[in-house]
């Protein structure tokens, strides 16, 4: 039932993995006060090196991306030098691992960074608190410069440069789930009448040019983004947002990318204006490898490449319960059910 994901995958020239289960992005928020991963980080990713590809949990490229505690970074020679620890790790048991590239954008909170402002899109707030400290309240924020788009490229890039320094195998750009790139790419959060709004390629614009930095600095095939077609987290719908990835997709396509992934938590969730699932749409209208997610199960998800609904299947929480998910699978072992007290430590 699962033979599907245990086939060899050539993502290009570059990288071949070795099976088609790939850890998803998750956030643990247990760096060091600096944004330093830790030796108990580089532990819990060696522990599940078995998968095809490891995306690291979101990392952000500079102080003002950040919106939870203690999450990594991927900008100061500290950082690098502990992620470098980490890469090590999986490369010694045989894994590839990809850095995911974050900034949180309007969800960012100055308590983390000594105050200043908080970027977006546009000057359209969201309602809530911080995750794991809700003593802090969503700032309304800045609706980013020219100038400040201009820097965001330039770090974007940078943090990729970084990633490649730290030994990662490439990047994932985190396109996605309601943060600084996606909120550029729904109407709900994107009000601005410049070059960077109201039409398809004006806001797609922004994505492209930091996909564009990076390639340029690492090549596209150490580069895959993730994308949130079907507005759901800290983000009203909007059936216009269609559009805006009828555009998009297709750019990102072209530039022969090393994946696109998926942002969604349950793939079973329809979206009226993409005519169904997340998956369903991204496969409809992206040529490339196309990486599945959403509450899939080792078997759901090899029925769904078989189906050809995407070509990889990312795993999440399965992975925190379980660092030997791929053997479990591949030799019929019973899984360790996934429970939110798991969050407390990297087991």
């Amino acid at each position: 039932m699962t033979a599907s994901l245990f086939t060899p995958y050539k993502l290009n020239d570059t990288l071949t993995l070795s099976n088609k289960i790939l850890m998803a992005p998750l956030t643990r928020c247990m760096a060091d006060d600096d944004l330093v991963p830790t030796q108990a980080i580089a532990d819990y990713y060696a522990r599940r090196a078995e998968a095809g590809l490891i995306i690291s949990e979101a990392t952000i490229i500079r102080p003002d991306a950040q919106g939870y505690p203690n999450t990594p970074g991927l900008f100061t020679p500290a950082q690098i030098d502990g992620w470098r620890v980490v890469t090590d790790a999986v490369h010694k048991n045989d894994g590839k691992i990809f850095a995911q590239l974050w900034h949180t954008g309007r969800v960012a909170h100055p308590h983390f960074f000594d105050g200043g402002d908080v970027l977006s899109a546009s000057a359209q707030a969201v309602e809530g608190t911080v995750p794991r400290m809700r003593e802090l309240v969503y700032q309304t924020p800045k609706a980013a410069t020219l100038d400040d788009i201009k820097q965001l490229v330039v770090d974007y890039a940078q943090a990729a440069a970084n990633a490649i320094d730290a030994g990662f195998d490439g990047v994932e750009i985190h396109g996605a789930n309601g943060y600084l790139i996606d909120q550029f790419l729904h109407h709900d959060s994107n009000r601005r009448e410049d070059e960077y709004g109201q039409t398809p390629e004006n806001m797609s614009r922004f994505a492209l040019e930091v996909v564009d930095a990076i390639v340029a600095r690492i090549g596209a095939d150490r580069t895959a983004i993730r994308v949130s077609p079907g507005a759901y987290f800290n983000m009203a719908t909007d059936p216009r947002d269609r559009d805006v990835f009828d555009y998009l997709l297709p750019e990102l396509a072209k530039r022969n990318l090393a994946f696109l992934h998926g942002g969604i938590f349950d793939d079973s969730m329809q979206f009226d204006y993409l005519g169904g699932s997340i998956s369903t749409y991204l496969r409809s209208v992206y040529t490339g490898t196309l990486v599945g997610v959403g509450s899939y199960t080792a078997e759901t998800g090899s029925a769904a490449i078989t189906d050809n609904k995407f070509d990889l299947l990312a795993i999440g929480r399965p992975f925190i319960a379980n660092p030997d998910y791929v053997a479990k699978v591949r030799d019929g072992g019973e899984l360790v059910a996934y429970a939110d007290t798991m969050l407390t430590e990297l087991i």
